[in-house]
């Protein structure tokens, strides 16, 4: 595997936080996001959260906690725009439900939806932001099936 840049590509989302902690805790805690590394400076600190070893084609959601915004939520994906999430089974979507239920952060409850969005539910974050968790909805296996490279 090269671990140099071989071409433009597409390697993060990034948004504001009122507060760091709380944002790795819901991310870590109802999606498959796991911390890649933490920074900090004068002017606040940020988190990078990834799939676990995603490190063939990485994509990274970007938190951000300006120490001037600390405190505020600051949800800019609202009230449909929204990171997705698709999860391999249809219980999965189920369980996080259930889970988000719980924390007081379920948005939208499972529902099934129209080809080709699938099943799905929506969670909010502490800011406010929208996270939508899917089931067949088959971004990853079609954008796999029409971009897949010959003989794989």
């Amino acid at each position: 595997m090269t671990t140099s840049l071989p071409q433009a590509r597409w390697t993060h989302v990034a948004l504001p936080t009122g507060d760091l902690d709380k944002a790795i805790a819901f991310y870590t805690s109802l999606t498959p996001l796991v911390v890649v590394e933490r920074f900090r400076d004068a002017d606040g600190e940020s988190a990078w959260l990834s799939n676990d070893k995603q490190a063939e084609t990485p994509m990274v959601l970007v938190l951000v906690s300006f120490n001037k915004d600390k405190g505020a939520p600051l949800g800019l994906l609202t009230p449909f725009a929204h990171i997705g999430i698709e999860v391999p089974r249809r219980e999965d979507v189920d369980a996080l439900a259930d889970r988000a239920r719980e924390l007081d952060s379920l948005h939208w409850e499972p529902r099934d939806m129209p080809d080709p969005v699938g099943y799905i539910c929506a969670l909010k974050d502490p800011d406010g932001n929208v996270v939508e968790i899917s089931h067949n909805q088959k971004v990853f296996d079609t954008v796999r099936r029409l971009w897949a490279v010959p003989g794989e």
